[in-house]
C-alpha cells in the first residue's frame, strides 16, 4: 500500500515505514504530523482525488531537523575579472511514515 502526498510544493510517494526528508516543518522532534493533502492512495487499485482523496490521511512521526549537503553556486563572466562563489544548505525535516488511512 502506498500514497502520494503533497507538501512544500512537492509530491512524494510514500509507504508505511518509509523515511522521507521534506521542506522544513514547524514541528518538534518526537511528535506526530498528519498530512491531509493526499493526492492518491493505492491498496490494490489506485484511487485518485480531485484534487485530494476525501477522508484519506497519512500519519508520520517526526525524527528531527537537519540541513542538506551544500550546493555551490558559482557565477563567472569571462574577460571582466568577475566571479562570485555562494553556497546554500537547504533545511529539511525527516519524517517516518507510520500509517496510511483511506
Amino acid at each position: 500500500m502506498y500514497a502520494i502526498i503533497a507538501t512544500g510544493g512537492k509530491q512524494y510517494k510514500v509507504a508505511e515505514g518509509d523515511i522521507i526528508k521534506v521542506e522544513k516543518l514547524d514541528v518538534e522532534a518526537g511528535s506526530t504530523y498528519t498530512f491531509n493533502e493526499v493526492l492518491g492512495v493505492c491498496d490494490s487499485e489506485l484511487v485518485v482525488g480531485k484534487p485530494f482523496v476525501e477522508g484519506a490521511t497519512v500519519e508520520a512521526s517526526v525524527i528531527g531537523d537537519g540541513k542538506a549537503k551544500k550546493v555551490i553556486v558559482y557565477k563567472y563572466k569571462r574577460k571582466s575579472g568577475y566571479h562570485k562563489k555562494n553556497g546554500h544548505r537547504q533545511q529539511y525535516t525527516a519524517l517516518k511514515i507510520e500509517k496510511i488511512n483511506k
